[in-house]
């Protein structure tokens, strides 16, 4: 190899050992195909440049001098320097050579997994992940066949950001069949699940002036970041044993308030027929919006799920759900039922922030909802959770004699009370963790801290193996009652 360009452009010290180390990236471009090689040699050479193995300042050789070293035609270096000299990769000063330019900046490395794990815990009671081995993976590739196999060239293009019509419709119909809600198809918009569904809301409640939305507290963390997200404050309010406490509510001075009806997060409660109604109430006294997030609804294990409160009245209830903990949460599809005068605007806003759901995942659900799918899908998630919280409800009562489990038999977790001499509660969790056990006290659910008796645990069970459940349970009772 040649060694040009043994002093820098300000004829100081020799930038040649910048070079020598650079060297080797270019020698695959050189030995790929004839076709490929000047793109392969002008993507080595612009690697070498963010990758800092190439430093500023560095002279290059001559693109003689190159092409000699390499193999390759005088013309195909000539047309990669000028490529990344437009590029501002590299500078050429005329009569002077060509030198790698200050502009670009070494690329960072990798890429982070930022999904939400327990690193290093045996067993995971964290509440909100469904089992997603249950996921149809058979059934959900076949419908994709014949999605694709179906779908027309023109449903390929933008969509319409409240969803596909055929998606919207079967959701229209699976609401009402399952939950009770008033879905017209119109009403309906397909989003990236309760989360998005939460934001579209804060942005269109901002624009009608509303600059506060209540929140159950105790209640769903996510909430309030979604809703300050749109320049929305939360107000905190307490629940009682039939759910939204409403003298606080009429005394907040709210006209928004997010609710969890069904099965109330983290609590588990469900909220009694007269609180129903009075919420209700409210809302049209105020002439406010009810956010009814309806996240497990369909697991009931005792009897029957309750209907939706948005069935009661859709003009002040605007109701929302997904497939996150019916399927998973990966698949970021969901859905919100908006009252008549607000369609518009959600829409809009739907539009503008991503102009609609992928539309082949959206044929995929609709087919997958039309065909029974989602039914049957349904079905196995209920006998499956069914027997984890039933096991779970077992170990505790084996292990932590005492306890109490509160809140109804529905959803993906339950609210474990513990006897008191097992706290104080810090120690608690500090001994669960030693032992490998990731669980969260009712605590951290709360906006306003209230004085806690003994532990109380937040235990998801969905995504847990029955073995692992019991396990979990063994584990933190050896670590709350350590041998001698």
């Amino acid at each position: 190899m040649t060694s040009s360009g043994t002093t820098s452009a300000a004829g100081g010290p020799s930038r040649g050992d910048s070079w020598n180390a650079a060297w080797e990236l270019l020698l695959p471009a050189a030995a790929a195909p004839a076709r490929q090689r000047g793109r392969a040699l002008q993507s080595a050479l612009r690697d070498a440049v963010r990758s800092g193995r190439l430093a500023a300042g560095t002279r290059l050789p001559s693109s003689r001098e190159l092409a000699a070293d390499l193999g390759v035609s005088r013309g195909l270096v000539t047309e990669a320097y000028e490529q990344l000299t437009a590029e501002g990769y590299l500078r050429s000063d005329r009569g002077a050579g060509t030198w790698v330019g200050d502009a670009a900046r070494a690329a960072v490395r990798g890429a982070r997994d930022l999904a939400p794990r327990a690193p290093g815990a045996q067993v995971d009671f964290r509440a909100g992940t469904p089992d997603l081995s249950l996921f149809p993976r058979a059934a959900w590739a076949a419908t994709h066949k014949s999605v694709l196999a179906r779908l027309p060239h023109r449903a390929l293009g933008y969509p319409d950001p409240r969803g596909l019509p055929e998606l919207r419709t079967a959701l229209a119909s699976l609401l009402t069949r399952r939950r009770g809600v008033v879905a017209d198809p119109e009403s309906l918009v397909v989003c990236s699940g309760v989360a998005q569904a939460m934001t579209l809301l804060g942005f269109v409640l901002h624009g009608h002036g509303l600059r506060t939305v209540g929140v159950e507290d105790p209640g769903s963390p996510e909430h309030g970041p979604l809703f300050s997200a749109a320049g929305l404050s939360m107000t905190a309010l307490p629940l009682d044993d039939e759910g939204l406490a409403t003298g606080p509510l009429e005394g907040s001075g709210v006209r928004a308030v997010v609710t969890t009806p069904a099965h109330q997060f983290p609590t588990g409660i469900e909220y009694s027929a007269r609180r129903r109604a009075e919420l209700l109430d409210w809302a049209r006294s105020v002439d406010g919006l009810i956010v009814e997030d309806d996240y497990d609804g369909d697991f009931r294990y005792d009897r029957a799920p309750v209907g939706a409160l948005q069935g009661l009245d859709p003009e002040h209830v605007a109701y929302t759900g997904s497939v996150s903990k019916s399927l998973a949460p990966g698949l970021r599809l969901g859905w919100l039922v908006v009252p008549a005068h607000l369609v518009d605007e959600v829409v809009e806003r739907k539009r503008t922030m991503d102009l609609g759901n992928p539309a082949i995942d959206q044929a995929l659900l609709a087919e997958f909802v039309d065909r029974g799918g989602y039914d049957r899908q349904l079905r196995r998630c209920q006998r499956a959770y069914r027997e984890r919280r039933d096991t779970l409800v077992a170990a505790l009562a084996e292990h932590f004699p005492g306890s109490q489990v509160s809140g109804i038999a529905a959803g993906l977790h339950i609210i474990a009370a513990l006897p008191e001499h097992y706290g104080p509660e810090a120690r608690f969790l500090e001994g669960a963790a030693g032992a490998g056990v990731a669980v969260r006290p009712l605590a951290d659910y709360r906006t306003v801290s209230a004085e806690e008796t003994g532990v109380r645990l937040v235990l998801g069970y969905a995504h847990l193996a029955p073995s692992d459940i019991v396990r979990g349970v063994r584990l933190m009772a050896e670590a709350a009652h350590p041998g001698p």
